[in-house]
């Protein structure tokens, strides 16, 4: 087995194959070279999406040939962000990634997800309505489970809490519709938004979704706490059920 990189120890998968990357042998500075510089002077397109998993990994792998580990994780995982957002467990698992690995692709999603919620937090949100989608759509989209959150705004539609109610299906199972007003009297919040994510990649509303919306319309109305929307998030986009006339 090859020596391991003393700066970025991997521990090998267990399913990994015995014949790893002959490490010492290979010699990319003229790829790396011109990866680099596309990158560099390029815009958002310049590197494709293997291509920039491939530089990601090559900073954690800085001896190896990181093309083919790339090439097999979108494949694996369908997309960048398929990749991206993937179980930090799984991915070290993949063969001839590793913990070190992971660690790069996972610093790169979690700088995203701060990244966007800071954008989403710093305007009103009603204002800013697509920086609030991309945020949702970057933390929520490729996730396996059913997640339930609420965003509570207080008078100026600013956001307060990015409340994560729970796993599962949006019913009262998983979300009181008293619970989740009492949180917003709590905290002080006088307007919230629902959102959850359909891991089917679908982001169209069930019944259960429209019905627990209404009942938490209901209750809040009660208490003048204003429900403004009840967003679903998917793969393959978003569905507001406001803007579909359903609430």
């Amino acid at each position: 087995m090859a020596d391991e990189p003393r700066l970025f120890p991997e521990r090998a998968a267990p399913d990994a194959p015995k014949n790893r990357l002959r490490e010492e042998a290979f010699d990319t500075s003229g790829h790396r070279a011109r990866l680099r510089k596309r990158l560099l002077e390029g815009g958002t397109d310049a590197l494709a999406d293997h291509e920039l998993i491939e530089y990601l990994l090559m900073l954690a792998r800085p001896r190896i040939d990181t093309k083919p580990i790339a090439r097999s994780l979108v494949q694996r995982f369908g997309s960048l962000a398929g990749v991206l957002m993937a179980d930090p467990r799984t991915l070290a698992l993949h063969p001839e990634m590793g913990e070190s690995s992971a660690a790069a692709l996972r610093i790169v999603a979690l700088a995203a997800r701060r990244l966007a919620r800071q954008q989403a937090s710093e305007l009103p949100v009603l204002g800013s309505w697509q920086t609030l989608i991309d945020y949702l759509t970057i933390d929520m989209a490729h996730l396996t489970v059913e997640r339930v959150r609420v965003l509570y705004l207080n008078s100026q539609n600013r956001l307060i809490l990015d409340h994560h109610v729970g796993d599962g299906s949006i019913d009262e199972a998983a979300i009181h519709p008293r619970e989740v007003i009492r949180k917003a009297l709590d905290i002080g919040a006088v307007a919230l938004i629902l959102v959850h994510n359909h891991p089917s990649g679908s982001p169209q509303p069930s019944r259960a979704d429209i019905q627990i919306t209404q009942r938490i319309i209901e209750a809040g109305r009660l208490l003048d706490v204003s429900v403004h929307d009840h967003v679903i998030i998917g793969r393959e986009g978003h569905v507001s059920l406001k803007a579909k006339g359903l609430i």
